[in-house]
């Protein structure tokens, strides 16, 4: 008996020696790997990757939403292919011909507001859901609602003017997840209700300011919001304030921070 527990502690002990002596590299893989390929994705987990900007990947439960994809096809390298794509507005960070080419697959449910529609080159042959402000279609068990998206201040009222854009919420099994895409802190966001991912834009002067978008987050009280779309003409918006003043006015609302500009944040 002694015999086997001597042994068993060698073991051990070797085994955390070759960890400590691995690169530094190697130990961050074994660290931080993740592990969302290597097991089955439950039905109502949603993994987020940021692409950039306002484009991100999310898979629900194995369903593959893509959010304003652009950047052309290496900017989805390795992503899975989309069964949902939904654009936001006709504005070329947000919509872009040739990366819908390079990600749509013929069973991909492109959702577009009619504005997008008026942009797409005559040979563009993949079909098109419309969605006005309001209106809702499905894909299987999703449903996807165009929430009204634009702006309220006086100077930006042509940027975003009402009734021409998007900002969606999807549902899927009781969740229900918000895209702002370019707006303010309108009555109807305000207003929205059960969220529990939210993704904000926070840029002036073509959307808003922190404290607008803090001020509109604790209005309609998301279980987790993301900053994104936080590139100014000047830099970027501080993410890190509208954090404090969100968890200040409620520390329940989490606050994720992730990293939307790779090329230019690191």
């Amino acid at each position: 008996m002694m015999k086997h527990i001597v042994i068993a502690l060698i073991l051990v002990a070797f085994g955390v020696g070759v960890f400590l002596f691995l690169p530094q590299d190697s130990q961050k893989a074994v660290e931080f790997k993740d592990t969302s390929s290597d097991t089955m994705i439950k039905k109502d987990d949603i993994i987020v990757t940021p692409i950039s900007h306002a484009s991100a990947v999310l898979d629900w439960g194995g369903t593959i939403i893509y959010s304003d994809p652009v950047g052309g096809a290496e900017a989805f390298l390795g992503q899975p292919k989309p069964d949902i794509v939904f654009i936001t507005h006709e504005h070329a960070d947000h919509f872009d011909v040739v990366t819908l080419n390079a990600v749509l697959v013929d069973s991909t449910k492109l959702i577009v507001p009619q504005s997008v529609v008026d942009k797409l080159p005559e040979d563009f042959s993949h079909p098109v859901t419309i969605l006005s402000n309001g209106e809702i279609t499905t894909y299987q068990d999703f449903t996807i609602e165009a929430v009204p998206a634009y702006n309220i201040r006086e100077e930006a009222l042509s940027n975003h003017p009402g009734g021409r854009d998007n900002g969606y919420v999807i549902e899927h099994s009781g969740k229900r997840v918000y895209f702002s895409g370019d707006s303010e802190d309108t009555p109807e966001m305000r207003v929205l209700q059960n969220i529990d991912i939210a993704f904000v834009a926070m840029n002036l002067p073509y959307t808003m300011s922190v404290e607008s978008a803090a001020d509109a987050v604790l209005a309609f009280v998301p279980k987790q919001v993301y900053p994104y779309h936080y590139r100014t003409p000047g830099g970027f918006s501080d993410v890190a304030r509208f954090k404090t003043l969100v968890n200040r006015g409620n520390p329940e609302i989490a606050v994720i921070q992730r990293v939307w500009y790779p090329d230019l944040e690191m």
